[in-house]
This record gives structure tokens, sequence and C-alpha cells, in this order.
């Protein structure tokens, strides 16, 4: 690479470019590093308190870059590090005498920004972060909810009366036992079969208690991951061995967390309810918390009752929120090694097979060499794909276009359920939305070559063989984002949309989608929570930023049976030595509030 002294632009008039940025915050302004937006923010503020000081201006406009790229805050002493695509000689202050100009600027002392230690926070995130903890402890302080012991001692064997399931009853007796309880674990591990044992201990606790059954709301962040959850809840409830439990757990119901806190038209962060409106509910469980924002967070924390369970359930290894914060992950740093910890950890995986598994724990331990030999061991439920060998090539393509075939052949025979078999049958999933290893390309790759096949080229946006995936919630139409479906021919040559909801399978005219799109492809991201029999997963070259080591272990845990990855061992390598950093002080307040 080219080293230079001036931020380069391949396109003068990029969005991105703050035309009118002075001194520093022009040289700092790149594309992988401040934008417009961000230079914009910390001159308002610097006019509003007449501060000049071009590094206090720099700091408060990489803090607002930190929070636009996932971080909480921003770490002085370490930002110097962030890695560049371009390899630009850019002007860093010096750390300690930079901290001291950013502690006197009126900016801090108005507290527009705040400074603790080396990390600069904007005032808003400061105090999410803060009361999160604050929350947290208290309700860790609490005095715990009364129990039966007797009754959750026969409760525990009762709900999970089979061998191989010590760690269900660790985690369900802990949390029957307290106040908040986070639930941690891998796909498979059996989470939501914990969640089910858990409610009906709870809800046999709470009849003892009170004499009456539970309130329990079930929520996740997204529209899908909920449908996701309420269905593998009534189908762990469904096995619970006794009635009356079964009884105790019939109906439940799930929402988004914005659905359940009542969302606000007219705000983005407050909702109906908070700390002077409390949720009626005794039992509160929130699925898939690694996608939970600390804004979110901090929402739902002041809404819960502090005489309500609540029950937070993820896999803090995966994908965090694509807002600011990793709070499922702070959590489980934070609380690591206190004797008030409530986090439970289900390590053994019933997903998938040995070499899947050995390959996921390798990418969870950050073990290049381990993962490089599970993706050579020869194994049928693993398979590496060399990018640079054409035939090795040729034959992944044409068998991603089988699929598609397969598909196609379904939804032109009018077999609904044929197509959705097709469609589950394998994900192909990518890092980049468009590029040569992006979702794009790889749609249209895929529709090139079935026309090929076919010898039918389709110019219209709807045809038969046509895999699409929500991407808004629709409410009129109860669809989640995340949804998917598969576009077949109906006998009188009309073209409609089946999606899989729960057991039922709907149809729809393509005329009343609108939010969908096509979906041969789709991003890592957008599969959080989903699963399918087969996974092929297409990495980038190795300098992407986006390939990261959750990224990757987030890809192949969404397989049942087989996991191919496409990329080189460089790629691969650089996946897994590249953890996603953001910027954080939650897990160091946690460990000092709970140290006092």
């Amino acid at each position: 690479m080219t080293v230079t002294d001036e931020p380069v632009w391949a396109d003068a008039h990029d969005r991105r470019r703050a035309l009118a940025a002075p001194g520093l915050l022009a040289r700092f302004n790149l594309p992988e590093l401040l934008h417009a937006a961000d230079v914009h923010v910390a001159l308002r503020l610097g006019d509003l308190l007449e501060e000049t000081d071009e590094e206090v201006l720099l700091a408060t406009a990489l803090a607002v870059r930190a929070v636009r790229t996932g971080s909480v805050c921003l770490d002085l002493a370490t930002i110097a590090d962030v890695p560049l695509e371009a390899e630009v000689a850019l002007p860093w202050p010096e750390p300690s005498a930079w901290v001291e100009r950013v502690g006197r600027s009126p900016l801090v002392r108005e507290e527009m920004v705040r400074l603790v230690g080396t990390r600069l926070y904007l005032d808003r995130y400061w105090r999410e972060e803060g009361q999160v903890c604050d929350d947290l402890v208290a309700r860790i302080r609490r005095t715990p909810p009364e129990v039966d012991a007797a009754a959750l001692d026969a409760g525990v064997l009762r709900v999970f009366p089979k061998d191989g399931y010590d760690e269900q009853r660790a985690a369900a007796r802990a949390a029957a036992s307290g106040w908040t309880a986070v639930l941690t674990g891998g796909p498979g591990t059996g989470k939501t079969t914990t969640v089910a044992g858990v409610l009906a201990l709870v809800a046999e606790q709470h009849e003892l208690d009170t004499g009456r059954s539970p309130r329990i709301a079930l929520a996740a962040p997204t529209g899908k991951a909920a449908a996701r959850l309420q269905e593998a809840v009534q189908e762990a409830t469904d096995k619970l061995e006794d009635a009356t439990d079964r009884q105790r757990l019939a109906g439940l119901q799930a929402s988004t967390l914005h659905r359940l806190l009542g969302w606000r038209p007219d705000s983005r962060v407050r909702f109906r309810h908070d700390r002077t409106n409390r949720l009626p509910y005794d039992v509160v469980v929130v699925d898939e918390t690694s996608m939970v924002s600390l804004t979110m967070m901090a929402r739902l924390l002041e809404a819960v009752r502090g005489d309500a369970r609540l029950v937070l359930v993820g896999d803090p290894d995966q994908l965090a929120s694509v807002e600011a914060g990793a709070v499922l992950a702070d959590l489980v740093a934070g609380f690591e090694g206190s004797p008030d910890s409530p986090v439970s950890a289900l390590l053994t995986t019933h997903r998938f097979g040995e070499h899947i598994g050995a390959l996921a724990q390798a990418l969870r331990d950050g073990d290049a060499d381990a993962a490089m030999a599970a993706l050579h061991a020869g194994s049928d439920e693993v398979e590496l794909v060399d990018p640079e060998d054409d035939a090795a090539m040729a034959g992944f393509r044409s068998r991603v276009v089988d699929v598609a075939m397969d598909l196609r052949r379904a939804a032109e025979a009018g077999d609904a359920d044929g197509a959705l078999e097709a469609l589950s049958r394998h994900r192909l999933l990518c890092a980049h939305r468009e590029g040569p290893y992006g979702v794009g390309g790889w749609n249209r790759m895929v529709e090139r070559l079935v026309a090929e096949r076919t010898g039918i080229t389709h110019y219209e946006e709807w045809y038969a063989g046509r895999p699409i995936l929500v991407t808004a919630n629709d409410y009129d139409q109860l669809l989640n984002n995340g949804d998917m479906g598969a576009t077949i021919r109906r006998d009188d040559g009309r073209l409609r949309v089946v999606v899989q909801v729960g057991e039922a399978v709907r149809e729809f005219a393509t005329t009343r989608l609108s939010g969908v799109e096509t979906v041969h492809a789709m991003t890592v991201h957008k599969s959080q929570g989903s699963q399918a029999h087969t996974v092929s997963v297409v990495l980038p070259g190795e300098e992407s930023r986006l390939l990261t080591r959750e990224l990757f272990y987030t890809a192949v845990t969404r397989a049942q049976e087989q996991v191919r990855v496409v990329g080189t061992e460089a790629a691969i390598r650089s996946a897994i030595g590249r953890e996603v950093q953001r910027a954080s002080g939650l897990r160091e307040r946690l460990r000092a509030a709970l140290g006092d």
C-alpha cells in the first residue's frame, strides 16, 4: 500500500466526505474513520460551548463515530491502533496529553461528553451504561424470592427426568431461585428446553406463594426471533411429561421488545412502560439477548418490576446488536468469578455432529489451527472449498444451483410443501451485501445459472421458484422481518408466495408483499436465529473488516447437518484472529460494583 499524508476519496462527492471540515477533522475524515455526520456533530457541540481545540473536537467526533460503529464509548489510549484499509499517516495526538486536554474541555465540564479514565462517552450512553449496571446490581442484591425447596427439588427432577440434563437442572434451579438469570449457550445446547423447564418451575413456585398463576411475557429483539421463541417454547412445553406443567405454560405468546415495552411513535428511545409505569408481568423472558443493544437493555431493565423474575437468554459468542453495545458478552464477562453471578452456561450441543461441533468450538476458542484441522478432517459434515480452485468452485456453484432447481421444480408444480422443504435445506451466507463475495452477486449468479439450465430468463421481478426474505415487519399480514418464503405457480397460472409460519403454511398474493428481497443468498447478520440442514459460508478476502470470528461462528452454527466453508486459509485465519472490538465500560462497572 502507498502511505499518504492526505485523506484519499475515490469519489470527491461521497456523502461521507465533510467538505468544510477544518484542520485535524479534515485529516481524519476518511471512509473507514470519520464521516461527515461525525464531524458535523463535533463542530456543533464545539460551537455551543465555544470549544475550538482541534484535538478535543477530534475526540468528540471519534466518540460519535464509536457509537455509529457499535461501541458505547471511545478509548483515547487505543484508538490510534484502529486498522485502516488505506495506509494514511495520521497525526494522532499523544494519548496522555490528549486525555488531559479533553478533561479540561467545557464539553466535559458541561457534561456534553463524559471522560472516565481514558474512555470518552457521549452523555446519553454514559448514563445508559450506568443505569444498566445499577439496575442489574440492584436486582442481584435484592432479597431473593421465597422458594419452597422441597417443591423445587421435586420439580427439577420432574421437568428434566432424563439422564444427561445436569446442566439444564442446574440452570433451572438457579433461575427459579433468583430475580435475575442469564442463560447462555450455543445453538443446540437446549436453551429453549431449559426456558420451558424454568417457566414450569417458576409457575409452580408462584402458585405456592400467591395462590395464582404468574403472568409471563416472552420477548425477543425482532419479530422473527419472537416467532421462533414462541414456537420453540410451545414445542418444548409439549414435551413436558407432567400435564399440570403443560397446562401452566399453555397459550404463551411472544412479542418483540418494542411491542412489550409499548413503542411510542413520537420517540425512538422511550416507551410507554418505564420506571413510572412498570410492566405487569411476574416473569419476563428475553431470547436472542446478544442482539439487544445497550439502549434497549436500559429500557427493559427500568420497565421490569423489581419483584418480577427476568431471564435473559442468548449466545455471547454470536454477532452483537447492530446498534451500540455488546451487552450479553459484557454481562457474562462482568459477572465472571462473582459469587453473586446469575449466569448459567449450557455447553453440550445436541444440534449438530461432532465435526461441526469441533469447528464451532475452535472458533469460540479462537484456535485457528484447530479450525483448520476440523476443516481438513475429511468429514461429510464439514467441507472446505478453495475459491482459487476453479474445478472446486464450479462444483460448489453447481450444488447451489441444484437446490435452486429443486425449488423451481416444486414451485412450477404448485407444490408448496416441496418448495418450502427445498428452501429450508440450504442457506448460502455472505458477509457482504454487494461485491464479489456479497449477497447481490450470488443472487444474480444463481438466477443466471438457473436460466442457463432451463433456457428461460426471467426479466420480471416475480417468477416461480423465487425465494424471498421479508425485510420489514408487516403487522397487517402477520409477517415478521426475517420470515422466508417461496414463490409458486398455482394451477390457474397465478403466482403466490407461501411462507411457513409455525405449523401453518400461509399463502399471499405477490402484490400484497412489499418489503421483500430475493434470497438465494443472505447475509450472516440476517441469518441469526435461523437454521438449515446445510449451510454454505462464503468468506470475503482476508482484508475485509467484516470478516470476524463472531461472524464466522454465527454462520457455521446455523448448520444442522453440514457446513461448507468457501475461503482461503488466509481468510479463515484472519477471521479467527479478528474479534469484534466494541469499546464499553459495562463489564468493568459490574466488576467494581459487585466487588464493593
